[in-house]
């Protein structure tokens, strides 16, 4: 994490889940930032869920609508981070 003026800097963050035999595309479940987002990462890391740092995708993501499927032009970026976490969970 970058400092700020002393203080921690907050990060954000989405999750996203995407069932292949009910969804059309990954849907996001949880948008946060600051408090939020470190109570989202924390849940996810004591799940085993791999994270995937990408700013210029979280920006794009977390002006999304909870519940909404993600847009076409984002299917190439979040397959590559779908790409990134099957690898991981190997």
């Amino acid at each position: 994490m970058a400092e700020n003026e002393g203080r921690k800097k907050r990060s954000g963050a989405v999750a996203l889940s995407y069932k292949q035999e009910s969804n059309r595309a990954p849907k996001v479940v949880a948008t946060g930032q600051g408090l939020i987002a470190d109570k989202i990462i924390d849940v996810a890391r004591r799940a085993g869920v791999p994270i995937q740092q990408d700013p210029g995708l979280l920006e794009i993501l977390l002006k999304l609508e909870l519940g909404r499927e993600i847009p076409i032009e984002l299917y190439h970026a979040v397959a590559e981070v779908l790409a990134y976490v099957r690898r991981v969970s190997k």
